[in-house]
């Protein structure tokens, strides 16, 4: 396949796959792929506290099936709740970094 002939590193194939950075598909590739890491974090963190989905989902004022949809990766979340699932569920902080 030619356009995988030159390709060397991710960051070429990422580009191939998904565009430019600062155009819409690689955008939304890019937001994809930050929700996926917000959920592996999530599931990690949650399991090394010995929760279920429940006792965290009651922790923090949330129900269990917002808990699985933010854990799956499929669905928005606000930095409010976030924050509150980390820090009140889970006793972590969390830190952001902007680039």
């Amino acid at each position: 396949m030619k356009k995988y002939d030159n390709i060397n590193t991710f960051d070429q194939l990422i580009k191939v796959e998904n565009g430019k950075t600062g155009t819409e598909k690689r955008y939304k590739y890019e937001e994809n792929s930050q929700m996926f890491i917000i959920s592996e974090m999530l599931k990690e963190a949650r399991k090394k506290a010995n929760l279920i989905q429940e006792q965290l989902a009651e922790k923090t004022g949330t129900k269990k099936s917002y808990i699985s949809k933010i854990e799956n990766a499929k669905g928005n979340i606000q930095l409010s709740t976030l924050i509150r699932i980390f820090e009140l569920g889970l006793n972590k902080t969390i830190g952001l970094t902007f680039l």
